[in-house]
């Protein structure tokens, strides 16, 4: 914009320059009226369950490229009698949603429980910071903090529970001690 600085005001520049820089954002607005005939024929019913029908029935993008043809008999207003049932929406298959338990640790889970109950399968000797444990139910914790313990244990049961801020904190079936941990898989 300086290049212009010779040949503009001060106030054209700042005009220029919020067209530059706010164009962009109005661009989408011109999708709105992509369907104008069709909410104009919805407009027209007068019975509000087969408006509203007709409304639903509306395509949700931009209208899609329809040819030309020479008018029809079609083309006349639509009555509530003749008006067509909107026709459902092809079902999709939606992929089942994961339990709360694979959830738990993870960004944003969709329940948020408690605590999970586990065990570390094999013989587990203890952590130091940065280890992995790897639960029985496929999950992965990171220890975080930089406590450390040694034991020698079989299959220990553990119980992966939710503390203040967000933070998860791995308890020890007989052991006072649990690290702070994050899940990392």
């Amino acid at each position: 914009m300086a290049a212009l600085s010779p040949f503009c005001s001060r106030p054209l520049r700042r005009s220029l320059l919020a067209t530059v820089l706010f164009f962009p954002t109005l661009t989408p607005l011109a999708g709105w009226a992509a369907d104008d005939a069709g909410l104009r024929r919805c407009r027209e019913i007068p019975q509000s369950a087969a408006r509203l029908a007709c409304y639903d029935a509306l395509p949700l993008g931009p209208a899609p490229a329809v040819p030309t043809s020479p008018p029809s008999a079609a083309a006349a207003p639509v009555s509530p009698s003749t008006a067509a049932a909107p026709r459902p929406a092809p079902a999709r298959p939606e992929p089942p949603a994961p339990s709360a338990e694979a959830q738990f640790g993870l960004a944003k889970p969709a329940v948020e429980l408690p605590a999970i109950e586990s065990y570390i399968p094999g013989i587990f000797e203890g952590w130091r910071p940065n280890s992995l444990i790897r639960l029985a139910n496929g999950q992965v914790w990171q220890v975080v903090d930089g406590t450390n313990r040694l034991m020698d244990r079989r299959d220990p049961r553990v119980t992966v529970r939710r503390g203040a801020f967000n933070a998860f904190f791995l308890d020890f079936e007989g052991d006072n001690r649990s690290p702070q941990v994050r899940r990392v898989q």
